[in-house]
């Protein structure tokens, strides 16, 4: 993805799960990690083959994916009312 270069797919690391740089590390385990509390110096420390960059990369790729998952179930409700 041009937008999230860091943000990886293949099949043969965790099933096609976003992940961060080809890493068996996936956005949403980092998200996770944030959503709890953890600050980026923790992940880092838990995590020394991780950035700075990769973190922020999974924030913005999870925010990016809500926005669309809310577009598309907008235009299903339009849709389902207009019919």
């Amino acid at each position: 993805m041009k937008q999230f270069p860091r943000i990886t797919f293949n099949p043969e690391v965790m099933g096609g799960k976003a992940c961060l740089r080809g890493m068996r590390v996936t956005a949403s385990m980092v998200v996770g990690m944030v959503a709890v509390g953890h600050a980026t110096e923790k992940i880092l420390a838990r995590y020394p083959y991780l950035e700075a960059e990769d973190i922020r990369q999974a924030l913005a790729y999870a925010a990016w994916r809500l926005t669309e998952v809310e577009e598309s179930l907008d235009q299903l409700t339009a849709y389902e009312d207009s019919h």
